[in-house]
């Protein structure tokens, strides 16, 4: 899984599922090869039902950061997000994302949430998304993918301390 050049996780991919079981969420579990891109995700998954996402780690220029969760086929504009949102959105470094979400570029989830103990970022749920289920993330690896429901992500996401903003983000595809 990790190799020398990899920095260690904060919280492994297992604690994490342990903290789903406490919380009583119930999940499937998939292991596949490691996913790095949307595109490798189409090509590899198969059958899996469910939504399928994708997750932007994004910054302003005064700090503040955004988890932006959303149905992986949206088109994204940051100008437009960024006006949704209230300011100039840029992605944030891996160092960065490593230092907030405890996670490396492949493998940003909500789950990452976890790591966020300062509640530093602010997190943003596609709508459309939340309409679906399961709804498909890794779990801190993207070596593995967890389908939950929706309403059991959004506790997850309670329990890490945030409070997550759903918004039609159908205004930030830029057309």
């Amino acid at each position: 899984m990790a190799d020398s050049e990899t920095p260690a996780l904060p919280t492994s991919p297992e604690a994490l599922l342990a903290r789903l079981d406490a919380l009583g969420i119930a999940y499937d579990l998939h292991t596949h090869p490691p996913l790095f891109t949307v595109e490798d995700s189409k090509a590899l998954r198969g059958d899996l039902p469910g939504g399928h996402c994708k997750n932007l780690f994004l910054r302003d220029r005064k700090g503040a950061m955004w988890l932006v969760v959303c149905l992986e086929d949206r088109r994204i504009d940051l100008k437009a997000l960024g006006s949704l949102l209230g300011g100039r959105l840029s992605f944030g470094s891996p160092d960065r994302l490593m230092a907030t979400l405890g996670v490396i570029p492949g493998a940003v989830s909500p789950f990452a949430l976890i790591n966020d103990t300062g509640v530093s970022v602010t997190v943003i749920l596609d709508a459309e998304m939340m309409g679906l289920s399961p709804l498909n993330y890794h779990p801190l690896s993207n070596e593995m993918t967890v389908a939950v429901a929706p309403d059991a992500l959004t506790r997850f996401i309670e329990s890490c301390g945030h409070a997550p903003q759903v918004l039609d983000l159908s205004a930030a595809s830029g057309d």
